[in-house]
């Protein structure tokens, strides 16, 4: 059978199909519809109250879990961004921080990078066995020193700084250490002091509150859990803001 005929008997195959289900177009859509996924909400584009303070969220998923409720919180008072991505280790800070700043001024900045700098990945960059499998994404001396240049490009942008320390990692969670984010918020307390930078404290409040809001064996939060971070951020906005 030649392609001509191979490409007629699919043509063929495709109109009885159609012919005989009648909801062919409808059901197609909606498996289209299915495969599309929801824009998040956390990602849209604020439209600026120009009478009110801007202030930018810089952080991976955990401050993506509190950003709405912060904004929640602040509504008629602040200004409340953040770039549209998981804004992952130190790394990817240095790459796009420029981007994330923009061309606008910002009054305050609250930012934190760790929990993937502090993760143990596999040579393709997944999720390895930590600590006995992989390495770190991006060891302690070399975090040490990006958040560094970091804190440096972000006291041009003339905003208050709060840097917000690392959350804990609990028993269980997959691809890293406990202990760690402790180890590692050591570290960035050194550079915050050497440039007077603001800490906001998330990992003490949390340390004795794990079991309540924070999933099990996992980095992440419950609902309840970004909610009552997200308690913490708007309070020290405030703080900084009076």
């Amino acid at each position: 059978m030649n392609n001509l005929t191979l490409k007629s008997a699919s043509l063929i195959a495709c109109i009885l199909l159609i012919g005989l289900n009648p909801n062919y177009a409808q059901d197609t859509k909606k498996r289209s519809a299915q495969g599309k996924k929801k824009p998040n909400p956390v990602f849209a584009s604020i439209t600026d109250n120009p009478s009110l303070p801007r202030v930018l969220l810089i952080g991976d998923s955990i401050s993506i879990g509190y950003t709405l409720p912060t904004r929640k919180l602040l509504e008629g008072k602040v200004n409340v961004h953040r770039p549209p991505t998981n804004c992952g280790p130190t790394s990817k800070g240095l790459s796009e921080i420029d981007t994330w700043l923009g061309e606008g001024k910002w009054d305050v900045i609250h930012f934190n990078w760790g929990l993937h700098d502090l993760k143990y990945i596999t040579e393709r960059g997944g999720l390895a066995k930590a600590p006995d499998q992989g390495k770190q994404q991006i060891p302690i001396e070399q975090y040490r020193a990006n958040l560094e240049q970091l804190v440096k490009r972000l006291t041009k942008t003339d905003a208050v700084l709060i840097w917000r320390n690392t959350t804990p990692v609990p028993e269980g969670a997959a691809g890293r250490v406990v202990g760690d984010s402790k180890r590692y918020n050591e570290a960035a307390a050194k550079v915050m002091k050497k440039y007077g930078v603001r800490t906001h404290d998330m990992y003490n409040f949390v340390m004795p509150r794990i079991d309540e809001i924070m999933r099990p064996a996992n980095v992440h939060f419950t609902p309840e859990g970004s909610e009552a971070l997200a308690e913490t951020v708007a309070a020290e906005i405030s703080q900084v803001l009076k």
